[in-house]
């Protein structure tokens, strides 16, 4: 009775406040056990992102008790006469309203606002070591909205962890394996989406679907990768490895593109190798100022000795870090020097320029957050971030350099900027994600910050929107046949392009998955069919 009056009282509000369409007796038969809210912080974190360039206010914002009151919802969804969008959100990390919608209620998978975490959901991870069940293989099972560092945190109690990861673990399940999932692991492992036993997923007809390699299949791949357009993740088996303890890690710089490209390249040819004769984390990133080496992520280089560029003779002003991490425990801790040791020494960085700490393996991959609690701390956290992921394949990174790292960017950043390259064979062709027609392609990541504070204008959000222009235009002018990762664009014959070839794919699993085109609008793919138009936003 309290569910209902709730929920008869948020539907009043929503009438009188925001002209809802949706008949009330719609939403009152969901006999969900979950909240309908309109309370005022709800809907304020439902409106915005990480990315915080663009705001778009929800009708409601409904906190589930269950992966059944999701169903119920979308379902009614797709059964209004009228209609209304759905768009389940996580942790809110998006850059450019990708999980908002104007038109309807956002999902909060993640808690957060006024609303916590039910506690029907809880345990969110439960782990499974039974020899018989995934032919040996350990997993956990994981609820779409949970947290990365909470599913660490779990598995570590077992002794277990995930093997393919992101930079920033603050990110929800579900909202990683809708993209991809990446990070320096992903040349070994592949991406996160390549690392899933089986999901369990609520399409756009309000149908709750398990789905795996065997079982509703075309579901399985269309949802991995698929931006959040054929169902809503409440569930994923993630296989897992058992954890390491301590983690070595190493940066080593460079004054040549061309050499730090080569020896990235060899360092991820080696993923079939024992694991003592590779690393197990392969990323860099390119500096163009000294503020970025010495502050960037942690006090990784000791502030009593800044590093300098001006001291390594950068060419072009423009230095590139190799960052690598061996893993071990106290059976490999005898040889894990003599490991490190017999790789570095295939490697061409400058030789006065290797920089390496030691430090728990939650500690490595819970780097960033560190970060992020520094910068919360000085009010610089909750900015805009005009980001620009891309996948560049790998026969035209050379260019890229010339024209982006040694042109367009001149010597100012206003964020870290990650280089490295991935295996094309460890991503799953069947997914919904698009990469470069190459074997090895790299990741280039424009992580940015608009301060519009201090009279810089290099640091102002208008100015890096317009770079991040530039530099589509310039691949574009140049022929170089990238890839958006978390792509962004208002067109459908701008969506039809990134595509490519998967397009005609991509729109028939849109029509058997999600008919009436009501999830994830916020990425503005299609209209839903209860408006005029469907081409472009």
């Amino acid at each position: 009775m309290a569910t209902k009056l709730l929920l008869t009282f948020a539907i009043c509000r929503l009438i009188v406040t925001v002209g809802l369409t949706v008949k009330p007796t719609e939403l009152l038969k969901l006999g969900v056990d979950g909240q309908l809210s309109v309370d005022p912080t709800d809907m304020e974190t439902a409106s915005l992102d990480f990315g915080m360039m663009s705001r778009a206010e929800p009708f409601a914002v409904f906190h589930p008790a269950s992966a059944e009151d999701i169903a119920r919802l979308v379902g009614a969804a797709y059964g209004s006469a009228q209609g209304f969008t759905v768009s389940a959100k996580g942790h809110g990390h998006s850059i450019n309203g990708q999980a908002q919608t104007s038109k309807g209620v956002v999902i909060a998978m993640s808690g957060g606002g006024s609303g916590n975490k039910p506690a029907q959901l809880r345990p969110l991870v439960s782990v499974e070591m039974e020899q018989q069940e995934q032919q040996g293989q350990r997993y956990a099972d994981v609820w779409g909205g949970e947290l990365w560092i909470d599913v660490l945190r779990a598995t570590l109690e077992h002794g277990l962890a995930p093997k393919s990861w992101t930079d920033y673990l603050y990110l929800s399940v579900g909202g990683t394996l809708s993209n991809a999932g990446i990070s320096g692991q992903a040349f070994n492992h592949g991406p996160q989406i390549s690392n899933v036993y089986e999901l369990d997923v609520v399409t756009g007809k309000g149908e709750l679907l398990t789905c795996s390699e065997e079982q509703n299949s075309e579901l399985f791949h269309s949802v991995l990768g698929g931006l959040g357009q054929f169902g809503i993740i409440t569930r994923a088996r993630i296989p897992l490895e058992p954890a390491p303890q301590r983690v070595r890690w190493i940066r080593a710089l460079y004054s040549n593109f061309s050499t730090f490209t080569k020896d990235q390249e060899f360092l991820i040819s080696l993923h079939g190798h024992p694991n003592s004769q590779k690393f197990d984390y392969v990323e860099g990133f390119v500096i163009v100022d000294d503020g970025l080496i010495n502050n960037w992520r942690s006090s990784f280089f000791s502030p009593r000795n800044p590093v300098k560029i001006t001291s390594f003779n950068a060419n072009g002003g423009v230095l590139y870090c190799l960052e690598v991490t061996k893993n071990y425990d106290e059976s490999s801790a005898n040889t894990i020097d003599q490991d490190i040791e017999a790789l570095l020494e295939k490697l061409d960085f400058i030789p006065t320029s290797v920089f390496t700490t030691d430090l728990p393996y939650v500690d490595f991959l819970d780097r960033v957050h560190k970060n992020e609690l520094k910068l919360r701390s000085k009010g610089l956290w909750d900015v805009p971030h005009p980001w620009l992921n891309l996948f560049v394949p790998k026969s035209r990174i050379d260019d890229f350099d010339k024209g982006v790292f040694k042109g367009i960017l001149g010597n100012n950043t206003s964020g870290p900027i990650l280089i490295y390259p991935m295996n094309k064979d460890k991503w799953d062709h069947r997914s919904s994600v698009v990469t470069p027609d190459e074997q090895v392609f790299y990741l280039v990541a424009f992580l940015r910050s608009a301060l519009d504070t201090g009279g810089d204008e290099t640091q102002t959000l208008e100015y890096l929107t317009n770079q991040n222009r530039q530099i589509l235009r310039f691949c574009d002018d140049a022929g170089i046949k990238l890839k958006q990762y978390l792509p962004h664009y208002t067109t459908q014959e701008e969506w039809m392009d990134h595509f490519g070839d998967k397009w005609p794919q991509f729109y028939q699993r849109k029509m058997e998955f999600d008919p009436r085109r009501i999830l994830a609008t916020g990425q503005r793919i299609f209209k839903p069919s209860f408006t005029t138009k469907l081409a472009s936003w």
